[in-house]
């Protein structure tokens, strides 16, 4: 046997050493945690955008069909037999309109083209 060599518990560089290694490792899990948790993170709302997109391309395609639906069942504009009924069909197209709007079947664009096309 060597003389000066201890037998049993570690000196205090080994113990130093080994507490390093063992904080080492627990930082390295972690980070590795974290960025586990973030790329799941930016996964769930890179899907849950995807799913609010789709969701409203639906809602305009289904927006732009009851616009055409409502322009095709609407009655063609009969003459004027007087300037009276022709102003409350007119007032009566703009408060059906407003109300569409309203309910967010037209934007703001639609809105204003459409009324734009009624008091033309």
């Amino acid at each position: 046997m060597p003389i000066g060599r201890r037998m049993g518990r570690p000196g205090l560089i080994g113990m130093a050493a080994r507490t390093a290694v063992v904080a080492g490792t627990a930082q390295a899990t972690a980070g590795a945690v974290s960025r586990h948790q973030q790329n799941r993170y930016s996964q769930q709302q890179a899907d849950a955008q995807a799913q609010a997109d789709a969701e409203q391309a639906r809602l305009d395609a289904a927006a732009q069909q009851a616009v055409y639906q409502a322009q095709a069942a609407a009655p063609a504009p009969a003459p004027a037999a007087s300037a009276a009924p022709a102003a409350d069909d007119l007032i009566g197209q703009l408060q059906q309109l407003a109300q569409l709007q309203a309910a967010g079947v037209l934007s703001a664009e639609e809105f204003a083209a459409a009324k734009a096309k009624l008091l033309a």
